[in-house]
This record gives structure tokens, sequence and C-alpha cells, in this order.
């Protein structure tokens, strides 16, 4: 991390926070002193996360198991959330179910997480988003929402659904005190991500997406994070209803 903040006091969610981009921005926080809690399916990177949590700052740590396509699971982690943290002040919510291919399968996953464990979450966490003096919603898009995809339609759609209903949810909340972004990163590489796997199982899309950069690789989660973290700060308490593409330019197209 590169930017520094000050979020000691303040009760930060981070859906999808045990690897990649979630972690990075679960870690962010903790470093700049917020309690943190995450979610995640998978217990041993979940775990995993909650160690380093608790190592890198001083504020409360909380993970907890969620399918983040079961609404009943994300209401349960919400409410555990916010008991073991004393409330929450920030919401990111860092989800995805990957679907690909133009497929029942690519676009029930697409929708089910990208979109829908937004608005639940969201909804879940709006009674103590409202009692909060510094309120704000974080929603992680893509750049695949910002132009045609033949090769991830279902999940350019989902993302662009993102993307519509961030600018929605801060017309609704802005007379509650809640401002809420979106983030669209471009490709992010990291350890078990899913440019690592291309790099070996795809290597021509691989390098031909890295040379579509215009700085010649690709984005770090870290890179993500920051711009999480300032949309949160009180850096940008005049900020609401606005997506930033983290990429690098590689929406450029140049």
């Amino acid at each position: 991390m590169t930017v520094s903040h000050d979020f000691k006091g303040r009760r930060v969610l981070v859906a999808g926070g045990s690897r990649g981009i979630g972690r990075s921005i679960a870690l962010g926080f903790a470093r700049a002193g917020a309690s943190v809690s995450i979610c995640a399916r998978g217990a041993e990177a979940l775990e995993a996360a909650r160690a380093e949590l608790a190592a890198a700052g001083p504020g409360r740590m909380h993970a907890a198991s969620c399918d983040l396509a079961d609404q009943a699971q994300i209401e349960a982690w919400v409410a555990s959330a916010a008991d073991a943290l004393g409330g929450v002040d920030v919401l990111v919510n860092n989800a995805s179910g990957f679907g690909a291919g133009d497929t029942e399968e690519g676009w029930a996953a697409s929708f089910g997480v990208d979109v829908q464990a937004v608005v639940r979450a969201s909804r879940a966490a709006l009674p103590w988003l409202e009692r909060a003096t510094s309120a704000s919603v974080i929603n992680v898009s893509s750049i695949s929402a910002l132009k045609p995809s033949t090769r991830t339609p279902a999940y350019g759609a989902a993302k662009a659904a993102v993307i519509h209903y961030t600018t929605s949810q801060a017309a609704l909340w802005a007379r509650r005190g809640i401002r809420v972004n979106c983030v669209a990163p471009g490709s992010i590489d990291f350890p078990g991500g899913l440019w690592e796997q291309r790099r070996d199982s795809d290597p021509k899309l691989y390098e031909g997406t890295r040379r579509s950069i215009p700085f010649g690789r690709f984005g770090a989660p870290e890179e993500v994070a920051e711009v999480v973290m300032w949309l949160a700060s009180d850096g940008a308490r005049w900020v609401t209803a606005q997506t930033i593409a983290v990429d690098g330019g590689q929406t450029l197209g140049v």
C-alpha cells in the first residue's frame, strides 16, 4: 500500500474477502486501524485471511463462512459481523460467480452472485449504515461492464447491472447520509486468480491481454484496494454515485 488513511474506530465489512482483491481491501482497512469482517465460502482461505487481518491491525477482526448466492447466509453474516464489530460504517461488495459463457449456468452464476449479493448485503447492512456518522458502500464491478464481450457476456452484463444499481443506491440513500460508489477493476493478476490460471491454460490470451494494457502489465489487488479505501475515506466525502475504472488504461484500447 502506498496511500495512508486513518480508519481507527470504523467498522468495515468485505464480502468475498479471503483472497485476491477482497483480501487486499480487507488488509488495507485493517492496517489503517479499522475493525474488519470478511466472509467467503472456502474455510481454509477464510481462516488464513482472518489470521492475516488479526496480525495486520489493532482493530477487532471477524470472519464467517458464507455462500454469497444465499440470502439467509448473507443476512446471518452481516448480523454477526455488526454484532462482533459494534456496527457497520463501510460495506464493500466484492463477490463474483464468474459466470463466463452465454449459458444458463453462466447467467445464473453471474446474476445470482454478482448482482443479488450486492443487493442483499446492502439491504442487510442498511439499518447499521443509517446509524453511522460517515457511512459508505463500495461495489466492485469490472471493466467488462463497459464494453461488449463475446467471451464473457453474462459476467459483463451482470457487472453493468452493478454499476447501474450503484447509481440507484446512491440516489435512494443520499438523504440517509450514505454514499455509494463503485470501482471497475481491469485485469488483475494474483496467486490463485483467474489470470494466473490463464497464464498456463491459455498463454495466448494471457499475453494478448497483457499487451492490451498501455503500461504493459497486469494490475495488482493492492492498486484496487487503495481506490476503494479512498472512496470510503473522508477525502471522498463529497463523492457518490461514481464508478472509477482501475485498469491502467486498459479500456483506452491503444
